[in-house]
């Protein structure tokens, strides 16, 4: 339906399926980014694929910052971001004139997980967050974080330097991003911070709440106090923001030029059109009505700007 539109050369009417054959679409679309938005790239193009056998669309996971790097440098068609592209990278695509639209595509949270068998932390102020995760940290012992807590031995994971998720939680969490100790084991990957996690009695880490929502048989979620009360992060709380700070926006960001493939605007707009489903199949949270408009409006202008 949205292939017939884009290959009829207009992107109009395209959400509604009027016209053309369905599934005549063929090439390949190129994807890199985040670890977090990976997920609802990955549902997007395999409900996408099903419309259209012909097309075969690439998701890879090099982090929000590897992969504004491949963007920038012409690499890929789409960038998955867990935040906005910043000043240098911007920079990056001026001088290889890559131009884009930043499109919201869902909302998420980041969840604190520990061990399943922890029986004892339930909920961690942002001040105890900090106290364990700030430059020069030294806490080692849960007993350190509260001493309340028992003489358990704490072990740290988390993602890399290069995830949005990391520069979202530093920024909320230490004040700065980029700001963190050095001492637990990094990964781009989440699901070595799964791992680590479900295999250390005392072990703590944080990633996107999808990755909990996958892994909740193996881990167990903290509820957060921002500053009002301890607040889990679900589908719901961090829908109307009371799961605070560590709620954001995602983000994909689609070359410009790329729509001159028939098969890349077909995919941005039934990523865009389809968004709620695809962040519910992902199991992360849908766009409200408001940043819904904002999206569509984000859309309309990226194909201004391409000339669709």
């Amino acid at each position: 339906m949205l292939a017939a539109s884009a290959c009829g050369g207009s992107a109009s009417g395209s959400a509604s399926g009027d016209g053309g054959v369905e599934g005549d679409l063929s090439g390949t679309i190129r994807v890199d980014g985040s670890s977090t938005v990976a997920p609802l790239s990955t549902a997007a193009a395999q409900l996408f694929q099903g419309e259209n056998p012909g097309v075969r669309v690439t998701v890879g996971t090099s982090g929000t910052g590897g992969g504004f790097e491949k963007f920038c440098a012409g690499e890929t068609d789409i960038s998955d971001a867990s935040r906005p592209i910043e000043a240098d990278e911007k920079a990056a695509c001026q001088q290889n004139d890559i131009t884009y639209e930043e499109l919201q595509i869902a909302n998420d949270g980041l969840s604190v997980v520990v061990n399943k068998d922890n029986d004892f932390a339930e909920c961690l102020t942002i001040e105890q967050l900090k106290k364990i995760w700030e430059p020069g940290s030294k806490v080692n012992n849960w007993n350190q974080v509260d001493p309340k807590f028992p003489d358990e031995k704490l072990e740290l994971f988390g993602p890399g330097t290069d995830s949005g998720t990391f520069d979202y939680f530093t920024e909320a969490v230490n004040g700065e991003e980029g700001a963190s100790r050095t001492e637990y084991s990094p990964s781009e990957d989440d699901n070595v911070t799964v791992q680590g996690v479900a295999g250390s009695k005392g072990g703590m880490g944080y990633f996107g709440l999808s990755y909990y929502e996958e892994n909740k048989d193996e881990l167990k979620v903290l509820k957060i106090d921002g500053g009002d009360g301890c607040v889990e992060p679900t589908s719901k709380t961090v829908q109307d923001g009371s799961y605070k700070p560590l709620s954001r926006p995602l983000f994909i960001y689609p070359k410009a030029s790329s729509l001159d493939k028939p098969e890349v605007e077909a995919f941005v707009e039934y990523y865009v059109e389809n968004s709620a489903e695809i962040a519910e199949k992902a199991l992360f949270v849908p766009l409200n009505q408001t940043q819904q408009a904002d999206l569509n409006k984000d859309l309309k202008r990226l194909q201004e700007q391409h000339g669709s």
